[in-house]
């Protein structure tokens, strides 16, 4: 793997840090604290190590099947394309699983849905800006 690889990782574990706190952090926290059985800020806190693994993980991945799929098309579009793909296989699935298994009303997990489409859709996008040009295995 490339040295561009690794930075479009870094890149990406940035960004899907960053807005996941702005997503979860900041616009849905209102609604998070009305929610029985969720952890409140202190709680987590120890638990933040875990939190940097789950994001480091999907931003490695995320960056890997990217470009492993990237064609040889305008990068704006391939990165618009790739993260409504994205939404579709991890965000939209997993908020309406958590709202049937876990006492998450369907109003917040929408929410959660439209934020984090958002969130992954941007993403890709930057991801793909950072890869435009020339293709090579792994950026």
């Amino acid at each position: 793997m490339t040295a561009k690889f690794w930075i479009s990782a870094a890149a990406m574990f940035v960004l899907t840090f960053v807005l996941s706190w702005g997503v979860h952090g900041g616009l849905l926290y209102a609604d998070y604290l009305t929610l029985p059985g969720m952890r409140k800020p202190a709680e987590t806190r120890p638990l933040m190590p875990w939190m940097f693994l789950a994001h480091a993980v999907f931003a490695l991945g995320f960056t890997w099947v990217y470009l492993q799929g990237r064609e040889d098309k305008p990068w704006l579009a391939q990165g618009i394309r790739y993260g409504i793909a994205v939404a579709c296989l991890a965000i939209i699935p997993v908020y309406l699983i958590y709202h049937v298994v876990t006492p998450v009303p369907l109003g917040v997990a929408f929410k959660q849905i439209i934020f984090d489409t958002i969130r992954v859709v941007l993403m890709g996008v930057v991801l793909a800006w950072l890869n435009r040009g020339a293709m090579t295995k792994y950026g």
